[in-house]
């Protein structure tokens, strides 16, 4: 998929477990559905950190280009060192370690420590990432070209400022889920693994196919590329994603905000 449907993806995801924990009869604080869904919607772009043209590579200028390298090369490496006779010889790591259920439980896992040990410093750089993807993710159009990185970037910084303000008031959730003293933001981890699993699936119903089941090994393949049927499939940037996902996407997300904000029943 494209960044932007990637992003509208992750949006939807966290707003259905929005409506799910109000139809549980433990609804989430409105600060917690929206600053959620947010992060969820950057971190539905993460996973191609490995692909030098990517959103997330470029959106933090040389620093996240150099971080790119790094994590092809890493991901490059991996798969070298624990693909099986059936996994095909590549020149790159693109789609391998950051595509699977192990990269996305890590890279939340890792955010949630960040955020617990980090202090306010650390809880206010996780939303500023995020806040920066998903900006450029759901207004792709507004945010596209250099020139408009800054713009994002002091957009995203009094966004993460002014949410984590607001989390930080009784009762508006920066204790949600979590709610023993010093597990402030614990809860941050979440709509990261949700928004890489989200990515993961979406890449899934491309051709492609992703081999989010690493490292169990499916016959003679560990990147073994999961996927509906061939026939199921489709290209990224194809009119299925422009014209159907995408506003399915939309739909799905509006229906999830009205239920978790109690305005469906």
């Amino acid at each position: 998929m494209m960044g932007p449907a990637h992003s509208l993806s992750g949006a939807a995801a966290w707003l259905g477990v929005g409506a799910a924990t109000a139809a549980t009869a433990h609804p989430m604080p409105w600060p917690v559905l929206l600053v959620g869904a947010l992060i969820c919607a950057g971190a539905a772009l993460a996973p191609d950190l490995d692909h030098k043209a990517a959103t997330i590579s470029t959106a933090f200028g040389p620093v996240s280009r150099g971080l790119c390298e790094i994590v092809d090369k890493l991901s490059y490496a991996v798969y070298k060192a624990t693909r099986m006779k059936g996994d095909p010889r590549r020149n790159g790591g693109h789609r391998t370690l950051t595509h699977t259920w192990v990269w996305a439980v890590l890279i939340g896992g890792g955010a949630s420590a960040a955020a617990l040990y980090g202090g306010r410093w650390a809880v206010l750089a996780i939303l500023f990432v995020h806040m920066v993807l998903a900006i450029e993710g759901l207004l792709w159009r507004a945010a596209r070209g250099s020139s408009s990185d800054i713009l994002v970037w002091l957009l995203a910084g009094t966004s993460a400022w002014i949410l984590a303000g607001i989390l930080d008031k009784p009762g508006n959730g920066s204790d949600w889920l979590f709610t023993q003293p010093g597990q402030e933001y614990l809860w941050l981890g979440l709509p990261i693994v949700l928004g890489a699993l989200v990515h993961d699936i979406g890449d899934a119903l491309t051709v492609s196919g992703c081999p989010v089941l690493w490292p169990i090994p499916i016959g003679h393949k560990r990147w073994y590329p999961i996927g509906p049927p061939k026939a199921m499939r489709f290209r990224a940037g194809s009119w299925v994603e422009v014209k159907v996902l995408m506003p399915v996407f939309m739909v799905l997300g509006g229906v999830g905000c009205a239920a978790a904000l109690n305005d469906v029943i």
